[in-house]
């Protein structure tokens, strides 16, 4: 809960109180169902609530965004960008019925009003939504054609509509498969409102490491991929 504190200074209250129970209930229902890594459980704000907020260091909602978290499992990065974004709507997607139950006592437990929960494949979801984000371990090439049906077309954001996702590691291998190219972070990878008139080229992929932000070893190797669909 302190790497929380640590990171996002301006929490309300109500939203802390959030950020705290999460402890309790994913160890809770981790117990019953496992979504989580049972070795990796008392790793939850580090490992699971803190990586999915690191798309918050590259974009910030504005209040109305859709999003759909793609292949949520327990509800990440989904659950963790509700409570950050009380005013956008979030709908989680899996094709795990267990998981989706594991998402939909978390967020009522919560009092999450903006987020909705589906049991589903990817390709089932027909409904459009400003981005896509997803901490689902799957090739980026996988991932675009599994969503770009859902993306809107009407902006409402800075950052032009498309996939925002949680990768690890070395991504040349799949940005190479996508048939896509690098575009050099902005600002140490946030978008301002002055570069919307300046966007990126079709097809070209933004990577921005967590590292410029979380300064825990856990990061090092983290990135977020945005790509515009």
């Amino acid at each position: 809960m302190e790497l929380i504190k640590k990171y996002f200074a301006d929490l309300s209250e109500a939203q802390l109180a959030q950020y705290a129970q999460l402890d309790a209930l994913y160890h809770d229902w981790n117990a019953k169902i496992n979504v989580i890594s049972r070795k990796d459980i008392d790793n939850l704000y580090l490992h699971h609530v803190l990586h999915s907020l690191g798309i918050a260091e590259v974009i910030r909602f504005r209040p109305g965004t859709t999003v759909m978290d793609l292949g949520t499992g327990g509800g990440f990065p989904g659950i963790p960008l509700a409570i950050m974004f009380p005013e956008v709507k979030f709908h989680l997607v899996d094709s795990t019925r267990k998981k989706i139950l594991v998402c939909n006592e978390v967020t009522g437990a919560l009092g999450l009003k903006n987020v909705t929960t589906q049991w589903a494949r990817a390709e089932e979801v027909k409904a459009k939504f400003d981005f896509v984000v997803s901490r689902a371990v799957m090739p980026l090439a996988d991932l675009v054609k599994l969503c770009r049906k859902n993306i809107a077309k009407v902006q409402h954001n800075a950052l032009p509509n498309g996939l925002i996702c949680l990768k690890g590691g070395e991504l040349t291998e799949q940005r190479e498969a996508s048939g896509l190219h690098e575009c050099p972070s902005r600002d140490g990878g946030r978008w301002s409102q002055l570069e919307h008139e300046t966007l990126p080229m079709k097809n070209s992929v933004d990577i921005t490491p967590l590292s410029d932000y979380f300064k825990e070893e856990f990061f090092e190797t983290k990135k977020v991929v945005y790509l515009p669909l």
